[in-house]
This record gives structure tokens, sequence and C-alpha cells, in this order.
């Protein structure tokens, strides 16, 4: 008797975890691609003058494109903790500036946003925050580039 016990407990406590969990909830790409009346070089200094403003580490790989590692919400020894045992968001960006012209620019801001929320969890694709979503950024880089 006292040996089936121990497992009816970690088989209702097994159906209870699966039980909770749920599905993922889709959500669409947070992207944004447009034009802007602004030379491509400033355009770049732009973005990663924002980037790196707003906590990102910035590698470029080529000519167009700028790539960020996971932002650091905190800098520091409890930056680690915090991610590991609360669970928040973290976000990078891709972005890919093209010349259209002598005068004009693409510009294709691509946030990649997973969130978790606690120690047991793991990280998910995840609907971007807005402090760190595609639009916010795209009004940050036209406030720098003084397009507003």
């Amino acid at each position: 008797m006292i040996a089936v016990l121990p497992r009816a407990v970690l088989c209702l406590s097994l159906l209870g975890t699966l039980a909770c969990a749920g599905q993922v909830i889709p959500h669409e790409p947070d992207l944004i691609d447009v034009m802007l009346p602004v030379p491509a070089d400033q355009v770049k200094t732009a973005v990663i003058d924002v980037l790196t403003d707003g906590g990102y580490d910035i590698h470029r790989q080529d000519d167009e494109h700028v790539v960020t590692d996971y932002r650091q919400d905190i800098r520091g020894p409890w930056d680690g903790m915090l991610h590991w045992r609360f669970g928040t968001g973290k976000s990078r960006v891709e972005a890919r500036v093209t010349p259209a012209s002598n005068e004009s620019t693409r510009l294709r801001l691509h946030v990649l946003y997973e969130g978790k929320d606690g120690l047991f969890t793991r990280w998910e694709d995840s609907p971007t925050a807005l402090p760190q979503s595609a639009e916010n950024q795209l009004r940050l880089i036209k406030n720098a580039l003084h397009l507003l």
C-alpha cells in the first residue's frame, strides 16, 4: 500500500502538469518594411545608434544587414537570475537597409521576441512588448533622422 501511494501522487502531479500546458497561441511577426526619404548611410547610422541606445549589441553582417544579440535589460550579475528565475521577455532585432536611390532608402525591421513566465518554463515566441516593438523602433529611427 505504501509503495502504491507515491506512484499515485506522481501520476496525479503529472496529469495536473499536462492539463495546465496550453497550446502556443500564434501571432503575427513583428515586421515593418518602409521607404524613407533619406540616404542609406544616414539610415544605417540612425539604426545603429537607436539600437545601441536601446541596449542591443550590434553585429553588422554586411553592408545591408544589421543584426543584434538579445537585448540586455539589466547589465550585471543579476540579469541572468532575472531571466532564469522570474521570467521576462527578451528581444533581438534584424534590420536590412537597402538604398533605393541616392535620396531614399528601404528599411526592413524584424523584431524577434521570446517570453517565459517562470523557472520551469522554456522560452517561447511571444507578441513583442511595446517598447521593443518594430513600430516603436521605427518611430525612434525617424526621430533620430528628424523625419517626425
